[in-house]
């Protein structure tokens, strides 16, 4: 059965670490349109910047952002999918997490809102290439729905931090990390798998019809879900588990994958 559907990650996965996207990859992701197969991408980014990079590689119609809890399409600007998180819990995050004193980014109407521009602040700005707001105190700030909640800090203190959070937020929210420095809290559907399998509904096209390609543990509902789960090479080995198959390269992945199984 030939796949009709392609989503993919964006940082690590198409994106190398200089978030530069190689030659090879925009050229087998050209090739696999031409075919007439959609390809979409799937990221934990914020929708503006994951259209920018839609854009830049001619990729047109719905695509993924915000783990799941955005299916926007760059083309229209139709939205046809947005999960947010209620805003007392997004206020109770916050003020458990800040003791801590971790650098907190919420999203309101696809902007990036923190309370002060923090080291990572400024890095996370500048790797999604958009616009930082400190605004002094977030549960102050906040008076709707943010769409997620990201924590960021060390691996080890991530790590902690997720195996606190989950049991006391996990019943409401979905909580994962994207990396492993972000802790994201979002929507319990606001996932990469179920907006897939949304998008894959429709467009009228059968999972085994599906492929997905990732690097990260966001991705992996994702990966399972899909007809063919692709997972780089440079990914976790808890990741590479997960995956049909793993490409024997990470920046050059993408065009492994799509060259070997679409092409």
């Amino acid at each position: 059965m030939p796949y009709r559907l392609i989503a993919i990650d964006l940082d690590d996965t198409l994106l190398g670490k200089d978030l530069v996207i190689a030659p090879r990859n925009l050229q087998a992701i050209r090739h696999a349109k031409e075919k007439g197969v959609i390809v979409t991408l799937a990221t934990g980014r914020m929708h503006r910047s994951a259209a920018a990079v839609a854009q830049q590689i001619g990729i047109g119609g719905p695509i993924i952002a915000y783990q799941g809890a955005s299916v926007k399409n760059v083309t229209t600007g139709e939205v046809l999918v947005h999960y947010t998180v209620p805003l007392a819990l997004a206020r109770d995050i916050i003020r458990v997490v800040k003791p801590y004193g971790y650098h907190i980014n919420v999203y309101v109407n696809d902007e990036l809102y923190m309370e002060r521009l923090t080291e990572e602040g400024r890095r996370y700005a500048k790797l999604s290439g958009v616009e930082a707001h400190p605004v002094g105190d977030l549960r102050e700030f906040l008076k709707a729905d943010p769409t997620k909640v990201v924590v960021i800090s060390g691996e080890d203190q991530i790590e902690e931090l997720l195996q606190e959070m989950k049991p006391r937020f996990g019943a409401h929210l979905h909580v994962t990390k994207s990396k492993p420095v972000f802790l994201e809290f979002s929507h319990p559907r606001a996932t990469k798998g179920q907006a897939l399998a949304f998008l894959a509904r429709y467009y009228g096209i059968d999972r085994r019809e599906v492929m997905a390609i990732g690097d990260g543990y966001n991705d992996v509902d994702m990966v399972e879900y899909a007809g063919l789960g692709v997972v780089v090479g440079t990914a976790r080995d808890e990741i590479k588990h997960r995956a049909d198959y793993v490409t024997s390269s990470g920046e050059e992945g993408v065009a492994e994958a799509i060259e070997k199984f679409v092409l």
